[in-house]
C-alpha cells in the first residue's frame, strides 16, 4: 500500500446518523448534512472508548467514521461532534425546526390537543411549523375560519391534501436545506404525508380506528429521511399526549399571543404566574388563555411532585385515589404508624433494658 492510500485511509470521513437501531448506526457520509442523497451509506458500530464515556449516538449526530470496509458497507463511530440542538422525546440531535402535523377530520382536529402539542413543540426553543392535513374533508371557508383562528394564535398553518396532492409543495419549501422533525398525533397521516415528500421510501401507513377515532401507531423508531431537494426529516413514533415536564414560569413563553402581550406591557411583579395577580399583563380575553391556565395546573402539581422528590422531609405526601394524584399534609412524626419492624426492635430494647436491671 502506498503511503498516500495509507494517510487518506487515517483521515476521519464526516457523516450523519440516518437510523439508530440496537448497536447498530446508519450513517450516511457526506460533506455537509444537507447534501442531497448521493453520497455512501455505512452500517456502523460504536467504539468502545465512547461506549465507556457513556456518548450516546442519536439520529442526526454528526460523526466522525473511521476504519471503513467500503466491500463489506461498514465501519466505526470514532467521535460525535458537538451538537447544536437536542431533543429526548423523539431523541433527535442537530434539528433545526418541528413540523407539527394535525388532521382537519378523521379525526377531527381538537384545538385543546393541537394547543397542548404546540406548547411542547415550543418548548423545545426550534421554530414551529404547523401542517394541516385531510384539507379536502372541509371546505374552503371552513379552512379560512380555523387559519384566521390559528393566526391569532400565532400560526400560520400550511394546508395540506396527501390524497389530492394539494399543498405538497409548500410542505417541501418548509423543509428545503433544513433538519426537521415531524411530529403530530397518530392517524393524521404523517406517514402518508413522507411517502408524498419522499417517494422512495414508502412508508407503512394504517386506517385510522372508527371506534377510537385515533390512529394505530405505524412508526417504530426515529429515523432520518434525505428529501429530494436537500434536507434532512425526522420521521418520529406518534403520541397522543405530550409530557408537559417544565418550569410553571417557563410557560407563559410557549403561547406567541402571551409573548406579543409581554412586548407591549410588563407585569407587576416578576414572579407572576398570570392567573389571578394584580396588574398582569397577560390575562385577558385571548382565545388560548384557558389552555394556558390548565397546562399552569399541570406544571405547578409536576414542580411539587420534583421538588417532593428533592426533599424528603416536605409537608406534603403524594398520593392516588381513584386514579387520581394529589398532594395531602403528611401527619407529624408523633401521629405516624411506626412499622411491626420498628415497634419489635423498641420492644426487644426495653426487654434488654430490663434484663440489664435485674
Amino acid at each position: 500500500m502506498s503511503q498516500e492510500a495509507t494517510s487518506t485511509a487515517d483521515v476521519p470521513l464526516m457523516g450523519t446518523v440516518l437510523a439508530v437501531q440496537a448497536n447498530y448506526y446508519q450513517v450516511r457520509l457526506v460533506p455537509s448534512p444537507l447534501a442531497l442523497h448521493s453520497s455512501p451509506l455505512l452500517l456502523c458500530t460504536r467504539r468502545a472508548r465512547l461506549k465507556k464515556l457513556g456518548q450516546q449516538v442519536m439520529v442526526g449526530d454528526r460523526v466522525e467514521i473511521v476504519e471503513p470496509d467500503w466491500a463489506g458497507g461498514r465501519g466505526a463511530i470514532a467521535s460525535v461532534l458537538p451538537r447544536k440542538s437536542q431533543l429526548d422525546r423523539p431523541p433527535v440531535a442537530n434539528a433545526e425546526q418541528i413540523l407539527l402535523v394535525f388532521a382537519l377530520e378523521e379525526p377531527p382536529l381538537d384545538p385543546y390537543q393541537l394547543s397542548r402539542f404546540l406548547v411542547k413543540a415550543e418548548s423545545t426553543g426550534l421554530d414551529v411549523r404547523l401542517c394541516l392535513n385531510k384539507s379536502d374533508l372541509l371546505t374552503i371557508e371552513q379552512q379560512q375560519q380555523w387559519h384566521n383562528r390559528l393566526e391569532q394564535w400565532g400560526y400560520q398553518p400550511v394546508f395540506v391534501s396527501v390524497r389530492q396532492g394539494n399543498g405538497i409543495s409548500e410542505v417541501r419549501d418548509l423543509l428545503k436545506l433544513r433538519i426537521s422533525a415531524m411530529a403530530g398525533p397518530s392517524g393524521v397521516g404523517k406517514s402518508s404525508l413522507i411517502n408524498a415528500l419522499v417517494p422512495t421510501v414508502n412508508l407503512r401507513t394504517s386506517e385510522v380506528s372508527g371506534k377510537l377515532s385515533r390512529g394505530r401507531h405505524t412508526t417504530r423508531h426515529v429515523e432520518l429521511f434525505t428529501l429530494p431537494d436537500g434536507g434532512l426529516l425526522a420521521d418520529t413514533p406518534g403520541f397522543n399526549q405530550p409530557d408537559l415536564n417544565y418550569h410553571p414560569h417557563e410557560l407563559v413563553n410557549f403561547f406567541p399571543e402571551a409573548r406579543q402581550r409581554l412586548t407591549q406591557q410588563t407585569c407587576q411583579f416578576s414572579d407572576c404566574l398570570h392567573r389571578d395577580e394584580p396588574n398582569c399583563a397577560v390575562r385577558g380575553d385571548w382565545e388560548r388563555y384557558e389552555h394556558y391556565l390548565a397546562f399552569l395546573e399541570d406544571a405547578i402539581a409536576h414542580q411539587e411532585q420534583i421538588d417532593q422528590q428533592a426533599d424528603p422531609e416536605s409537608s406534603l405526601k403524594l398520593k392516588t385515589k381513584r386514579g387520581r394524584r394529589q398532594y395531602e399534609p403528611k401527619l407529624e412524626t408523633k401521629y405516624r404508624r411506626h412499622s411491626r419492624r420498628t415497634q419489635h426492635q423498641a420492644l426487644q430494647e426495653l426487654y434488654q433494658e430490663a434484663d440489664e436491671l435485674q
